[in-house]
């Protein structure tokens, strides 16, 4: 665990995304929570000495940080659109019945998703005043319409979940990529010069990452009409697109198949979303 200023904490040893939390005098906010229910346990005992947690942030709709959610009993914030993919799911989740490269494929059958709904939503932006610390949530789509920030003014830090990813590719299958691109000029202008940002996959990213990753979005179009001219989604047509885009990653070897499941199966809704 590491503690950046303000007394801001960040967890990356948990499967799934990492996570954080953010302390006040009158109780704690987590942004996401670990995958699993034990390491859910693991993470709040952890939290002991720094307060009770009151808030839970829910950055987007990935089942990676969702699922998580439903072993905790605080309110839920996130954006409109997150709270409502999430209601519109089965109340059961078995993660290979439609694998999409996520540390969730491997999961078993699992009940209680309905608890992970959202309790606290908005549409555009929500304040908080978490103790002495006030908490902005923005709503900034990109890797989903739901997409949503956590920007704490007074530290200069931003919770930005997957609107940046560094080691690996995301999952674009829900992506708004007009949007996200916007979504990236917003952190590279002077406006967040300042900022410490930390992605939920990666932790904390520098300037070079939002370039990257910019390069990276706005190659997805490109290889999305490529799919197109050939009149294709199959698995072979979204291999080769998926293929030119793995480029832009340095990945383990341990899972490059994972993430060429990740990006084939987000350039096959992608291409079923272009359609209609």
């Amino acid at each position: 665990m590491r503690k950046y200023r303000s007394g801001v904490l960040v967890e990356a040893r948990y499967p799934g995304v990492i996570i954080g939390a953010v302390p006040s005098n009158d109780g704690v906010l987590l942004v996401d929570v670990p995958l699993k229910p034990e390491d859910g346990r693991d993470w709040i005992g952890q939290l002991t000495s720094t307060g009770r947690p009151k808030y839970l942030a829910l950055m987007d709709q990935h089942p990676d940080r969702a699922l998580g959610m439903r072993a905790f009993d605080i309110p839920i914030v996130a954006q409109d659109a997150t709270l409502q993919a999430i209601r519109s799911w089965p109340d059961a989740f078995k993660g290979s019945a439609k694998p999409i490269g996520a540390e969730t494929d491997t999961l078993k059958r699992i009940t209680g998703v309905h608890k992970a709904i959202p309790s606290i939503s908005f549409e555009h932006e929500l304040k908080l005043h978490l103790g002495d610390r006030e908490v902005l949530f923005w709503h900034r789509p990109g890797p989903t319409a739901g997409s949503m920030w956590v920007v704490l003014p007074e530290a200069k830090i931003a919770f930005i979940g997957d609107t940046i990813t560094v080691s690996e590719p995301p999952y674009i299958g829900d992506a708004e990529i007009e949007a996200w691109i916007e979504s990236l000029d917003e952190l590279r202008s002077p406006a967040f010069s300042s900022f410490l940002l930390i992605s939920g996959r990666d932790g904390s990213v520098d300037r070079e990452a939002v370039n990257a990753m910019a390069r990276f979005v706005r190659k997805i179009p490109v290889r999305l009409q490529r799919m197109k001219k050939k009149k294709s989604g199959s698995p072979e047509a979204a291999e080769s697109a998926a293929k030119g885009l793995l480029k832009d990653y340095a990945v383990q070897n341990a899972r490059r198949d994972l993430v060429m499941l990740r990006l084939q199966s987000g350039l096959r809704k992608l291409y079923a979303r272009s359609l209609g």
